[in-house]
């Protein structure tokens, strides 16, 4: 019988060894993490930051996840030029070319069916004709008095490459893509021996 105890306080000592040695291994690793927590208010940049972060030290974005932004681009694009023709009238800004007018009308209501993930060429076409205007540029001049994306112009100036069939999104059309963004996000990645969440 003693020889069974015995067995069984070598057993209890060798789990309460490994038992510390595990403690002592997440003792370190929570030690080498480091929790971010990114407040501010809405379009300040969190999620650009977070995007940055995942480029930087993650590896970037998959082709994948960069295909999931395609929509996104597309919206960002339409909801762009939409903006300023709206504010053109709030500005008493004029089109330089009349024609423009019933391109603004036949936007208004092609924006309505946009199908996700892909811009018709007529669409494409609207917004390039309506982005080329004089009036247009006027108002885009003028974007500090109304509210407008910052990275409008990165996708209005793009559209051929945009439009193309065999559109990726490229690591920058994702970082200027804007999705409002409702709830928590955490993501995860390492810099000198540090990890952050």
């Amino acid at each position: 019988m003693g020889s069974g105890a015995s067995s069984e306080s070598k057993e209890s000592a060798r789990r309460s060894r490994e038992l510390e040695k595990k403690l002592q291994e997440d003792a370190e690793r929570e030690a080498r993490t480091v929790k971010l927590l990114l407040l501010g208010a809405g379009e300040s940049g969190k999620s650009t930051i977070v995007k940055q972060m995942k480029i930087i030290h993650k590896d970037g974005f998959t082709y994948q996840e960069r295909m999931e932004f395609r929509p996104i681009v597309y919206s960002n694009a339409v909801q762009a030029i939409l903006a300023i023709v709206k504010a053109m009238t709030k500005l008493g800004i004029s089109y330089e070319n009349p024609a423009r007018i019933e391109d603004e009308r036949k936007l208004c209501a092609m924006a309505t069916t946009l199908e996700d993930g892909s811009m018709s060429p007529e669409l494409v076409g609207l917004i390039k004709q309506l982005w080329r205007d004089g009036g247009t540029q006027a108002c885009f001049a003028r974007a500090a008095e109304y509210q407008l994306s910052d990275s409008a112009a990165y996708y209005l100036n793009d559209l051929d490459r945009l439009a193309m069939p065999d559109y990726v999104p490229t690591e920058q059309d994702v970082l200027h893509s804007r999705v409002q963004t409702t709830g928590i996000i955490e993501t995860q990645f390492s810099f000198k021996d540090l990890n952050f969440r």
